[in-house]
């Protein structure tokens, strides 16, 4: 895959995408979310891949926001739009993405940035990151699922705040509101992501997949999450990673997945 603004790499089961924009401080723009939303419906498809790393170039930002030229000017109708058809072919996409991916939020993630890391299904940190939603500094709201997101991440009081205020928090500060899950050196980020990725790989696919759709039921107006776990539970029975999990326990061996 040759793109323009990101940059596309696999190692074995293991993929990372990296928004290639450090001059601009990796800021996201329409070309970036229509070559992410690419990048992971090809990686969706391929079956070598377990796990997705995404992360920024350079060492002082993930994504340091939206490239607010581009819809200064917006109407109405455009403004609506944009948040719509962003959440849609990208936003949406990655939370409900059937492989785990992994924000590696190395520097600033500020606005579209903070939001695009919070679709992915977990974060970690490296400690000079920052992180926010400064949208109603600009006279706007998050259009790309900050609103939404964030109270389920860190709690409707602390969401209502960092909102409001439209204050940066330090990665400390994030890990312990519940933001992000592991905070470590610059140099340390992606090492740890690969670790976290690996034991992730060690684990059914298939399975992760039906915990992914169950643990994301649970937020979605009208779907019982209940419901759905016992849906996905009762699928994973007649799954050939189900057999040779069980039967792997039993022999008191290390599984050996198939993935299907």
């Amino acid at each position: 895959m040759k793109f323009d603004t990101i940059l596309v790499a696999k190692n074995n089961a293991l993929a990372q995408i990296t928004i290639n924009r450090p001059k601009k401080l990796n800021a996201l723009n329409s070309a970036i979310i229509h070559e992410l939303s690419e990048a992971f419906k090809v990686l969706e498809e391929d079956k070598n891949i377990k796990v997705i790393i995404l992360t920024g170039a350079g060492d002082k930002a993930f994504v340091a926001g939206a490239d607010i030229s581009e819809f200064a000017h917006f109407s109405v109708d455009e403004g609506g739009s944009l948040a719509r058809k962003g959440q849609e072919i990208l936003f949406n996409l990655i939370e409900n993405l059937s492989k785990p991916v992994i924000a590696a939020i190395n520097g600033f993630a500020l606005g579209g940035g903070l939001e695009l890391a919070m679709a992915c299904h977990f974060r970690i940190a490296s400690d000079n990151a920052k992180m926010g939603l400064p949208e109603v500094s600009l006279g706007v709201i998050p259009g790309y699922g900050g609103t939404q997101r964030l109270p389920q991440l860190v709690g409707k009081g602390k969401a209502m705040e960092l909102i409001m205020t439209a204050s940066m928090i330090p990665a400390d500060d994030a890990k312990n509101c519940g933001l992000v899950n592991h905070v470590t050196t610059l140099e340390e980020l992606l090492p740890l992501a690969e670790k976290l990725a690996s034991k992730i790989m060690r684990n059914s696919s298939v399975a992760i997949t039906g915990a992914i759709k169950a643990i994301n039921a649970n937020f979605k107006d009208g779907v019982n999450g209940f419901d759905t776990e016992i849906e996905e539970f009762g699928t994973c029975f007649g799954t050939q990673d189900f057999k040779e999990g069980t039967t792997a326990f039993l022999e008191k061996r290390k599984a050996n997945f198939p993935g299907n």
